[in-house]
């Protein structure tokens, strides 16, 4: 299942040339490849005859659509949208014409696109409509734990899950197929694990699809006013026991695999919960669900008929344990299997132990039996050496004020030595909850911060909010003209879009005037100075404000911001106020005074700013 990707050469003549092989050999068919899920799921794309994809950049999902454009983007036409709720809208547009559609997102990435998605469900569309969601079990790079499994149950719309790359292909082209022959939006459900490990995928040519496109007017089915609405709800209760009936059929989808080893224990599970199961129940018998929703109840049964013992295993939430329980069936789950984190195969190992045994009491005893494991040393993650959002949270940290932050790079600015973030909820949250909290009665003034993409995403509206009922606080958007936490992708800010087209460049204090902000500031955060000064001016005004923090993220950048730095040890008092700064460039063991590595250093200069021995410099 896992392997490990190729290290690229570094000189560009050479990756130049390896990157015209890889695209040269993906045009093989027949070949086997290595490629990860997400690398698989743009060519599930490309081959399934999809001309639209679009979507907003979220870890583990980003690569799909980055995949697609790179290799595919003759064929298929990709876009990033300000948020999911477009994107979705714009992927049910193209498929309501007729078009093959697919949008990607990570699963609070669902949560926005919430709204057309269970409406999408009545109308359907003439062509297939793909949502691909990428969940994050174990919340490596996400706020929250979510099983997106439970939209798809409360939309009525089928969901997929593959368990490897070729699946990950090949469930894009059957969700393409159940998508036009139910009119419905199919959910395809993928993990960090799946999307980002490699195995072996087999290529293939693209479907050929003899259809005119061009949207065929019918209101009684794509206009949701109460009259047609009441007639399609009940439209989605015969599709889903359709659905149902045909996912329950041994040669119905096909998504389905039983796999019959032991008449002890068998095992339900579904995505990449089957690769742990197959390594650590060799022995047992498995049914593998491709499809767990709508739940094939007449399937499961027959396979609980022929074991003696069903165990259900899957990631975060317990959605296929319940309907096997609703349905009378017997199964252990949850009780062995834990419904916090990603499984692993030490997980299931101890599963496992619980199912054959009783568990000890964990008294001295039992726990001086238990095998000792080391765990790995912890490593934060901190801001870029030379990042522009630095010096804001440094300058914020040393006021009296309530900062709302948001979901970014600089969601950092919570961590010590800055310190700086109260809050951190959700995208565009970090305008709305500082309106919420300037409207609290409390004294203390709240400052409010979004990153540029955010801003775009989902804070526009929260601005409009606090301009329309004239709060009193202070917003930043801190501009470094990129996606930059996801990779870099573009946004409406940046001046091109996902194909490289040249386009416009959205002005962040334009949108400020036209939403009503009559006081609005740019500065730059690398001058000390003047963000501390435009930080003062702000707060401590009786009207609201909208600062833009414009700088560029250090990482797109094609050289150093300035000199690289160093401490004068005879000049160093050790008052460790470099220190505060968090910068990952100076270096402080506790006996001499702080260094700098020059290799780090990007030569922002904060650092000699804010030193008052004047024992930094070039």
């Amino acid at each position: 299942m896992f392997g490990f990707g190729a290290i690229l050469p570094q000189t560009n003549a050479v990756r130049h040339e390896l990157f015209c092989n890889i695209c040269n050999s993906y045009k093989n068919t027949g070949m086997k490849h290595l490629l990860s899920g997400n690398e698989a799921f743009a060519r599930g794309i490309y081959e399934a005859g999809v001309t639209f994809a679009v979507g907003y950049p979220g870890t583990p999902s980003t690569e799909i659509l980055e995949n697609c454009v790179k290799f595919y983007g003759e064929t298929v036409r990709c876009e990033w949208a300000p948020n999911e709720k477009v994107a979705l809208e714009a992927a049910a547009g193209a498929a309501m014409a007729g078009a093959r559609a697919v949008v990607t997102m990570k699963h609070v990435g669902l949560n926005v696109a919430a709204d057309p998605l269970m409406s999408l469900a009545y109308t359907g569309t003439q062509g297939a409509l793909i949502i691909i969601v990428a969940d994050d079990p174990g919340m490596h790079s996400s706020q929250n734990e979510q099983d997106s499994r439970h939209y798809a149950r409360f939309a009525k719309i089928p969901v997929l899950e593959p368990a490897d790359s070729q699946e990950a292909r090949d469930f894009i082209l059957k969700a393409a197929e159940i998508s036009e022959k139910y009119r419905t939006p199919v959910l395809v459900r993928t993990t960090t694990r799946v999307s980002h490990s490699r195995s072996l995928l087999e290529l293939h040519e693209p479907v050929a699809l003899d259809r005119e496109i061009g949207f065929q007017k019918d209101p009684s089915k794509t206009a949701l006013i109460p009259f047609w609405a009441k007639k399609l709800r009940v439209v989605v209760e015969e599709r889903l026991k359709k659905m149902t009936k045909d996912n329950s059929d041994p040669n119905g989808w096909g998504v389905n695999v039983e796999e019959l080893r032991s008449d002890e224990l068998g095992i339900v599970t579904e995505g990449i919960a089957y690769q742990y199961v197959r390594e650590v129940f060799p022995n047992a018998s498995v049914l593998k669900l491709g499809c767990p929703f709508p739940f094939p109840e007449a399937l499961v049964r027959n396979f609980s008929y022929k074991v003696r013992k069903v165990l259900v295993v899957e990631e975060v939430e317990d959605f296929t344990e319940q309907h096997l329980r609703a349905a009378g069936i017997a199964c252990e789950g949850k009780s062995v299997v834990p419904n916090i984190g990603e499984l692993s195969c030490d997980v299931l190992r101890e599963s496992k132990s619980k199912l054959e045994a009783p568990e000890e009491p964990r008294g001295v005893n039992a726990w001086c039996k238990a095998e000792m494991k080391t765990p790995l040393p912890n490593r934060p993650p901190t801001l870029c050496a030379g990042c522009p959002h630095r010096g804001v949270f440094y300058a914020l940290n040393k006021m009296d004020v309530n900062v709302t932050g948001d979901i970014g790079c600089y969601s950092l600015g919570v961590s010590p030595p800055l310190s700086s973030l109260d809050t951190i909820i959700c995208m565009g949250a970090g305008f709305s909850m500082a309106h919420g909290m300037a409207q609290s009665g409390q004294s203390r003034k709240t400052v409010g911060i979004l990153g540029d993409s955010t801003f775009f995403h989902s804070g526009i509206t929260g601005l409009l909010n606090i301009a329309w009922n004239k709060v009193n606080t202070t917003v930043i958007v801190l501009d470094n003209r990129t996606t930059a936490m996801t990779g870099h992708q573009e946004n409406p800010g940046s001046g091109k879009n996902l194909m490289g087209e040249e386009t416009i460049a959205a002005d962040i204090t334009e949108i400020g005037r036209a939403c009503g902000m009559k006081n609005i500031a740019v500065f730059n955060p690398l001058d000390h100075a003047e963000t501390v000064a435009t930080l003062k001016r702000a707060v401590e005004s009786d009207e609201p404000w909208l600062l833009v923090s414009k700088s560029p993220c250090v990482l797109i950048l094609k050289e150093r911001m300035g000199a690289v730095r160093k401490i004068d040890p005879e000049k160093c008092k050790t008052c460790k106020q470099c220190l505060k700064l968090g910068c990952p460039a100076i270096e402080y063991s506790g006996d001499v005074p702080p260094t700098i590595n020059s290799i780090v250093c990007n030569g922002c200069s904060l650092c000699n700013q804010i030193c008052k021995f004047g024992a930094i410099s070039e």
